[in-house]
């Protein structure tokens, strides 16, 4: 064993090999001759079961997580509360297809959403399976309404990787190269980026919202346009919070003019923000909203929520699927929603932002290489930049990525320049874990 190693022994992390270790090398070995090499992996361990907060991999490494399966295990990846609700539920029945013959827990997650998203107006709600077919069931429940086909979507979007949502996303590798061409009456506008606006924070919001009303108004036509679609903070894209002002004057203009207001808080919803959504930060009430990640506490479930009359435009049969709404995704839902509540995991969010930005925030002043720290709750993320102290830096991300990686702090990488480490620990994460892994990205950093 490494002096490193050793020395990690009695600390929060188990390393008792290298990371990745033989066990996981041999199995990914065995996955490169099965899977299809279309699918990405950020580092090859396998994970054999988590403990608490703690992913043990299968050569019995305890690794700190700061990824949460990308948002979804808010609650824990192993939660005890949803892992007995899935249980019961499994053996009462796992499938019949909501479609065919009703069931109870299909109703109560859609009465739950109704009760918790933004809005104090009569709401309906609907049911999928992924965060893509959330987002294209908004669209198409908009197109209905409104009896318009064009749909706006902000700069260093991410909504999926289907059809439709590939072509909403702006990002074009991995996620669109060699996959078009792609759908029509998708327009895109900036975001308020405030780090990288040309004319400077302060101007960010006003300005991007002029030329938002512009590309409507002359290049599109209102009366042309469903939605306008809109992560509240951008997560793929750089966990970007558009400066204040913006997205509300957004929804002010959409409702002017009869557009649809989404709010996509697949990746920013239920609690990870320190709000139970992060809409919530500005007092936005969308018209549309979709979930999924951490609502199912590890289980695929998505939703669109929004006002009723919107809502029911869909004709019957219009909106649905196979496996959407699952029972076993149901019962794990409600649970996932009860231990935010139970536990107030809104409120722990807001402790990990204390605890963690200060940190981050040194490593801006520190390190050159670091441009910026940001983020709200326990989304956050630090920006890499060259020397020049703008430049993207995909390169440092990825070293320091990695060699965080190496010590066993899972981290992920994203942004539409690739340079941007994003933090999404699980909202159960100790003070203690939280502090060692952000030690170890110091470290690595500091490394650069």
């Amino acid at each position: 064993m490494s002096e490193s190693q050793s020395a990690t022994v009695a600390s929060i992390r188990q390393l008792r090999t290298q990371i990745p270790g033989p066990k996981s090398r041999e199995l990914h070995a065995a996955r490169e001759k099965a899977v299809s090499s279309g699918f990405g992996v950020t580092s090859p361990i396998f994970i054999d079961h988590v403990e608490g907060s703690m992913l043990v991999d299968v050569d019995d490494n305890k690794l700190i997580d700061f990824a949460s399966g990308i948002a979804v295990t808010s609650v824990g990846a192993a939660n005890p509360k949803v892992a007995e609700a899935v249980a019961a539920q499994a053996k009462s029945a796992i499938h019949t297809c909501f479609m065919v013959t009703e069931y109870q827990g299909f109703v109560d997650v859609c009465a739950k959403l109704n009760e918790l998203t933004p809005g104090d107006f009569d709401k309906r709600s609907a049911l999928f399976t992924s965060g893509a077919e959330a987002i294209e069931n908004a669209v198409k429940i908009a197109r209905a309404y409104t009896g318009r086909p064009a749909v706006v979507v902000l700069d260093h979007a991410y909504h999926g990787r289907t059809h439709m949502t590939m072509s909403m996303t702006a990002k074009n590798v991995p996620y669109k190269q060699g996959f078009g061409p792609f759908a029509t009456e998708v327009y895109r506008t900036p975001t308020a980026y405030g780090f990288r606006w040309p004319n400077g924070r302060e101007n960010a919001a006003s300005e991007a919202l002029a030329m938002l009303k512009e590309m409507v108004l002359t290049q599109i036509g209102a009366g042309n346009v469903a939605c306008i679609v809109a992560e509240p903070i951008a997560g793929e894209g750089g966990f970007i919070a558009p400066e204040p002002g913006f997205l509300k004057g957004v929804q002010d203009f959409a409702r002017e003019h009869g557009i649809v207001f989404v709010a996509d808080e697949i990746q920013t919803g239920f609690a990870r923000t320190g709000t139970l959504f992060a809409s919530e930060f500005e007092n936005i009430e969308p018209d549309l909203i979709t979930t999924a990640k951490a609502l199912g506490g590890g289980m695929p479930i998505s939703a669109v929520t929004g006002r009723a009359e919107i809502m029911n435009a869909a004709p019957v049969g219009g909106i649905g699927g196979t496996y959407a709404g699952n029972p076993v995704a149901c019962a794990a839902a409600l649970a996932a929603i009860e231990v935010i509540e139970s536990d107030d995991l809104v409120g722990r969010a807001k402790q990990i932002e204390a605890v963690a930005m200060p940190r981050l925030e040194s490593f801006v002043q520190s390190s050159p290489y670091v441009g910026e720290a940001r983020g709200r709750g326990a989304m956050l993320a630090i920006e890499f930049v060259t020397d020049d102290g703008i430049t993207p830096n995909a390169d440092a991300a990825k070293k320091v990525a990695a060699q965080a990686n190496s010590q066993g702090v899972l981290t992920l990488t994203c942004g539409t320049f690739g340079n941007v480490i994003r933090l999404l620990p699980p909202l159960i994460i100790s003070d203690e874990e939280l502090d060692e892994g952000l030690d170890v990205i110091g470290e690595a950093i500091d490394a650069l």
